[in-house]
């Protein structure tokens, strides 16, 4: 794991260590919601953080790109690449992605275990009925009325991690529960 050198006031270097920090999961799962409770935590302890809203990229770094199976890893490639960037630079990048394709999500692993930089993969597990309930962007409605298909977990694939490092059920617990769940697997890997 890289750790990056920063300048401190005093002119001084000291090392921190980034990482990518990936939330997946269904769409309202709450995956971008716990990434910022979370920053904004990491951020008050004078981390150096970044959220990278995959709604954001989507709009700015991938704009042009569907929601076919190619576009969709196109996009998680795009935004693994940026998350490494960051974290081999010492700053905690935190993305909150669908990435609803298991070897899209093991690219960007790979990537960053190639360049030796620390990534977690962290499963908002919330199950599809709890998301169409909460439904924040409309989609799960949209979807129902017929109006949009390839929802992913409805009726487009959703390929749930086997073994992530953090499993978050946040329709089970607060966000600043699940936040703080997240905050300590940092801090146990030396992160936080």
């Amino acid at each position: 794991m890289r750790a990056a050198r920063l300048m401190t006031r005093n002119d001084q270097e000291k090392d921190v260590t980034g990482a990518t920090i990936w939330l997946t999961g269904l769409p309202s799962a709450g995956k971008t919601t716990i990434a910022y409770e979370l920053a904004g935590r990491l951020k008050a302890e004078g981390r150096r953080v970044q959220v990278l809203d995959g709604d954001e990229i989507r709009e700015f770094l991938s704009a042009g790109l569907g929601f076919s199976r190619e576009d969709r890893h196109t996009n998680v490639q795009r935004i693994g690449y940026v998350a490494e960037l960051l974290a081999r630079n010492g700053v905690l990048a935190l993305a909150p992605v669908i990435a609803p394709y298991a070897d899209s999500r093991e690219a960007v692993r790979k990537r960053h275990q190639n360049e030796g930089t620390a990534y977690l993969e962290v499963h908002v597990a919330t199950p599809v009925d709890v998301c169409s309930v909460r439904d924040v962007k409309g989609l799960y409605a949209k979807q129902a009325a017929g109006e949009i298909s390839g929802l992913t977990g409805v009726d487009d694939p959703y390929e749930a991690p086997q073994s992530p490092d953090l499993r978050i059920e946040s329709h089970q617990q607060t966000v600043q529960e699940s936040a703080a769940a997240l905050h300590a697997l940092l801090t146990e890997r030396g992160l936080a």
